[in-house]
C-alpha cells in the first residue's frame, strides 16, 4: 500500500512525526508533502497568486509554500512518483477538529483533496483539552490507534465521495474507553474570538482564537464522543445542500424570475 501524508500545522510538526509512525506501521511505502509553515484554519484554500515552492527534506519527503490542499494535489499530480498513492492520512493535528470546526480546518481539507482526486482519504485529530506551549498532546494515543484503526477502515471501506474523520480524545492510551461512530455536532455557544491588543507603536490589532469552553452536546456527536474519551470516527462529504428546504422551496420559489 502507498501512503501520501499531509498536515496542516507544518513539516516540522509533532503531529507529523506521529502521522508517519502510524503510516510506517501499515507499509514502507510513505511520502510525505506538507506545508512549509503552519496552515491551520486554511480550509480549503488554493495557492493561486503566488508560486508554490518546494523544498525536498527527505527522502519521499517535501515542503511546500502552500496549503494543504495545494501540498496534496502536487503530492498526487506531481510528487509521488510512479503509481498514485492508494490512501491519503491527513493530520495528526494538534488539536480536535470536531463540530462546525471541520468547515474551517486544514486538516480536513486535505483529506477532501484526496477524495477529490479519486483517493480513500482520511483526517486525524490528537484533541486537546488546552493549547498553552506547556501543554503537551497525546501523541501516544494517536500512535497507539491510529494504525487499527486505518486498517479496519480500510478493509471495511466507504463511499468515494466521503472522507473518515477520526479524532483522539485528550487522554493517555490507558484511559481511553473506546471507539464510537459518529455524527458531527454543533457547539450551543461560540467559542471563537478576537481579542484586542495594542503593538509598541500604540496601534491596535486583533489575535484570533479559541476561549476553550466545553459544550453540553448530545449523545451520538463527535464532541460528546471526545469529552468523554472514545476515540470519535465521522463519515463527511462535502454535499452542504440542505434537502429540507430544496424540497420546501420548489413549491413557493421556481418558473418566471420574480419582480421587486
Amino acid at each position: 500500500m502507498r501512503i501520501l501524508l499531509t498536515n496542516d500545522d507544518g513539516i516540522h510538526a509533532e503531529g507529523l512525526v506521529a502521522l508517519e509512525n502510524i503510516a510506517r506501521a501499515l507499509t514502507d511505502d510513505v511520502w510525505v508533502v506538507a506545508p512549509e509553515y503552519e496552515q491551520s484554519g486554511a480550509s480549503r484554500a488554493l495557492t493561486l497568486a503566488d508560486p508554490l515552492r518546494v523544498r525536498k527534506v527527505g527522502e519521499r519527503k517535501w515542503a511546500v509554500t502552500g496549503t494543504p490542499t495545494d501540498c496534496v494535489m502536487l503530492g498526487i499530480r506531481n510528487l509521488v512518483e510512479g503509481a498514485p498513492p492508494d490512501l491519503v492520512l491527513s493530520g495528526v493535528n494538534r488539536g480536535q477538529n470536531i463540530a462546525e470546526d471541520v468547515t474551517m480546518s486544514g486538516t480536513v481539507a486535505g483529506a477532501i483533496e484526496g477524495m477529490a482526486l479519486g483517493i480513500p482519504s482520511i483526517a486525524l485529530s490528537q484533541s486537546m483539552l488546552a493549547f498553552h506551549g506547556e501543554v503537551k498532546a497525546y501523541w501516544e494515543t494517536a500512535e497507539a490507534y491510529g494504525p487499527g484503526i486505518v486498517k479496519r477502515l480500510l478493509e471495511i471501506g466507504w463511499p468515494k465521495d466521503v472522507i473518515m474523520n477520526v479524532n483522539f480524545p485528550s487522554r493517555p492510551p490507558e484511559e481511553v474507553t473506546a471507539v464510537e461512530v459518529t455524527r458531527q455536532g454543533f457547539r450551543d455557544m461560540h467559542i471563537r474570538q478576537a481579542e484586542r491588543r495594542t503593538d509598541l507603536r500604540g496601534r491596535d490589532y486583533y489575535w484570533m482564537g479559541f476561549s476553550g469552553q466545553l459544550s453540553n452536546p448530545p449523545e451520538g456527536t463527535d464532541l460528546r464522543a471526545t469529552y468523554e474519551g472514545r476515540i470519535s470516527v465521522t463519515p463527511l462529504h462535502i454535499d452542504l445542500t440542505h434537502n429540507e428546504t430544496v424540497h420546501a422551496l420548489k413549491g413557493l420559489l421556481g418558473g418566471a424570475p420574480p419582480k421587486a
